[in-house]
């Protein structure tokens, strides 16, 4: 689907609202969940969750999930989940993001299933933490970062 049909929905929906229709079908997610076989599966107010089936198209030159994936699953649910806390016309950029990656991930490893939690909500900066938890219910990579809240522009 066109993500535009998204991003002019964007402007008149508050942050839940719109994770809310994202998960349902109702708009569509955003391009990168499908180069990373992402889907957003459960949203709350200040949290959002994720599946994720890492595949061997996911995999480093040693065999292994690259962990750019674990990354932007990570960075992906900590930037929804402060969107669940927004207000209709605001949006967010990451500032920064720290991660921890504990255990290797390969595709046997999945369904991953990352959960994100806005832990402070801001009107200038949100902090968020989240991790990621692979098929046994192990914590594979947690990560902490915080990002900048802002006014999108009128088109």
């Amino acid at each position: 689907r066109d993500p535009a049909e998204a991003l002019a929905a964007l402007p008149d929906l508050d942050g839940i609202e719109f994770m809310q229709k994202i998960a349902a079908g109702e708009l569509p997610a955003a391009p990168i969940a499908s180069h990373f076989a992402m889907d957003l599966i459960e949203v709350g107010p200040g949290t959002v969750t994720f599946r994720c089936q890492p595949g061997a198209s996911h995999y480093n030159p040693i065999g292994m999930v690259h962990g750019g994936l674990v990354c932007t699953l990570l960075d992906s649910a900590l930037g929804c989940a402060a969107h669940t806390t927004l207000p209709a016309g605001t949006g967010y950029t990451s500032i920064e993001i720290k991660v921890n990656y504990l255990r290797a991930v390969t595709a046997d490893s999945g369904p991953l299933i990352c959960t994100g939690r806005a832990t402070k909500p801001g009107r200038r900066v949100t902090f968020a933490e989240g991790e990621v938890l692979d098929n046994q219910g192990k914590v594979v990579a947690t990560a902490s970062g915080s990002l900048l809240i802002f006014p999108l522009e009128k088109s």
